[in-house]
């Protein structure tokens, strides 16, 4: 596993950068940057109703303090996911959409240089992103995506910004995955191209025509991996950095997960890649100084932010939207007689993810549900329920989607979904989850792969006998309610529409549906947000008491049931 130099580090440049003939001797700028911010705009967690580490109300005391010191010297930048993530946004896309859109008051009081637009940026549908993207006062970047009718880019390719007397030209890309993950009514009249292709090109345009003295990539997709097919490379930044000559820094997201490093390209070159990972808890920060010698340098570091004060005049400019999204989001909608947990979700049924599966079975009347837990280490505690506590329940604005499956495909799905999620025991003092081999405390990093793909069902019996090689493992005993379950049968099946338009690859690789037939199989689709619908019945009952369905296991029990504590003892202390 590769190497990745974290909080703390900071990454010096000896390889001097291109003069400008009318830069000023004593060179000192510094570019900080934001990427995957989801919401944290005030240090208040709207979700959990506490104090919130990280937020932009304390990273705007950074960069004042930055301006301050060199007044002229400060490029602020923001590399997307914006819009979706804390109570927050849902109130200002979806119930205040009158009102300015929270995250551009928020980027436009802090003066941000550039924005590069990101995946949940697109989210919440055009409407919304749009809207937004006209109240911003910085240029919208985003170079591959594409305008279907002109076949020009939607959004600007890139913008520069000069800062005492060097010209910086910033390319904004983002992840071209989007297809993959929303449906396309989400993004109706856009296409998303290639990263690679499309830095060539831009790189190529800005070297020639603006002769800037430093270029930098704004790129809100991740350091490599993710999906990978011949129309699709989900994250391309580390590919970038070493093949596309010209670049000298990338900032990038996407993945969450920070970093701090130098990549030598493949003509010599290095170029900084730095990664501020997720909700505002740290800023990139590049520094461009002039050596003794004259020429430019560059150095990197991660800035930690979570013990900085939150800005006075921006927590006042913002109290009363602050007021106002804490009534709507402590309004109670219910109760609940026991506490529920994800935690629970990875090691057999659980009631959290139960609930999620009975009502989506009772909201659309479908044969069977599939869903995955999409909070690490949620929470709802016994007693009222409020408006908040629905994003720890459903955290993203998926609309809720009947598809038509096999039975045979329904097997397929689960197959990968847990080859994906439990490992191979061959004694009982085997791991039962899939971890992976160099683990930290980032939720990503405990699992080998994405926790929010751990589909399980509801409205059938099965087992998952661990023993057996992945893809050999699900054993579909009958239907909940005891019928017969029919490989060659159709059944109609509840899940989000992130996976029902493919997210994840369970419906294409693991049950072998083709991409391009995916629209055809959805026979109905909600019109508002999943979470919507759920908190509406929550609210009709007044009282739920979820307990777990108890229809499958992992087997055989005598193996897993102590696997499975060792296993929650490693990845949650407990």
């Amino acid at each position: 596993m590769k190497k990745f130099i974290l909080t703390s580090a900071m990454i010096l440049s000896a390889v001097s950068v291109a003069m400008s003939t009318n830069r000023q001797t004593d060179v000192n700028i510094k570019i900080i940057a934001t990427t995957d911010v989801h919401g944290s705009f005030f240090p208040y967690d709207f979700i959990e109703g506490r104090p919130l580490k990280g937020s932009l109300a304390r990273i705007a005391s950074y960069v004042t303090r930055a301006r301050a010191q060199q007044p002229d010297g400060v490029v602020l930048l923001d590399n997307g996911d914006i819009l979706q993530g804390q109570p927050v946004n849902y109130y200002y896309n979806f119930l205040s959409a009158d009102s300015e859109n929270i995250a551009a008051q928020c980027l436009n009081f802090m003066r941000y240089d550039a924005y590069t637009c990101g995946n949940h940026d697109i989210e919440p549908g055009a409407p919304c992103y749009n809207k937004f993207f006209r109240a911003l006062k910085c240029p919208v970047l985003g170079a591959n995506v594409i305008d279907t009718i002109t076949s020009k880019p939607y959004l600007r390719p890139y913008t520069i910004v000069e800062r005492q007397g060097i010209r910086i030209a910033i390319i904004g890309l983002i992840t071209p995955a989007i297809p993959h993950w929303l449906m396309p009514e989400k993004w109706t009249g856009l296409r998303f191209d290639d990263m690679m292709s499309t830095a060539r090109q831009w790189v190529s345009h800005v070297k020639t025509y603006e002769q800037p003295d430093i270029v930098v990539g704004l790129f809100h997709s991740g350091r490599s991996g993710g999906i990978s097919q011949p129309d699709c490379r989900e994250n391309m930044c580390e590919e970038i950095a070493r093949s596309v000559p010209g670049f000298d820094i990338i900032l990038y997201g996407h993945d969450h997960r920070p970093v701090c490093e130098t990549i030598q390209s493949d003509g010599g070159h290095n170029v900084l890649m730095v990664n501020a990972g997720n909700t505002a808890r740290q800023v990139a920060e590049v520094t461009i100084f002039s050596a003794p010698d004259g020429t430019l340098q560059k150095k990197a570091r991660l800035a930690d932010i979570c013990n900085e004060q939150p800005d006075s005049a921006y927590m006042q400019h913002f109290q009363t939207q602050i007021n106002e999204v804490q009534q709507w989001a402590q309004r109670k909608i219910g109760t609940i007689d026991t506490t529920i947990t994800t935690r629970d979700c990875f090691f057999g049924p659980s009631a959290f993810t139960d609930l999620i599966h009975n009502l989506q079975l009772h909201i659309t009347g479908a044969d069977i549900s599939i869903a995955a837990p999409l909070t690490f280490n949620a929470t709802l505690h016994k007693g009222d329920i409020t408006v908040a506590d629905m994003f720890k329940l459903y955290k993203y604005e998926n609309t809720l989607c009947v598809v038509s499956m096999t039975g045979r495909e329904i097997r397929q799905h689960l197959e990968m979904s847990y080859a994906q999620w439990a490992a191979t025991m061959t004694s009982p003092h085997d791991h039962l989850m899939l971890l992976n081999d160099e683990r930290s405390s980032h939720e990503r990093a405990v699992f080998k792969h994405m926790y929010f793909d751990f589909d399980s069902a509801a409205g059938i019996d099965y087992i998952v006998d661990v023993r057996q090689p992945a893809g050999s493992r699900i054993k579909i005993q009958q239907m909940t309610d005891g019928t017969p379950f029919d490989e060659e049968k159709t059944y109609r099946v509840a899940m989000n529409s992130y996976r029902a338009n493919g997210g994840g690859q369970l419906l294409t690789q693991g049950a072998g549906i083709p991409k391009a037939e995916l629209p055809k199989r959805i026979l109905w689709q909600s019109e508002l947000d999943q979470r919507y619908y759920l908190m509406k019945e929550i609210e009709r009952r007044q009282h739920i008491a979820p307990q777990p369905n108890s229809n499958w296991h992992f087997h055989p029990k005598q193996w897993t049931y102590a696997a499975a504590l060792r296993d929650r003892k490693i990845i949650f202390g407990e």
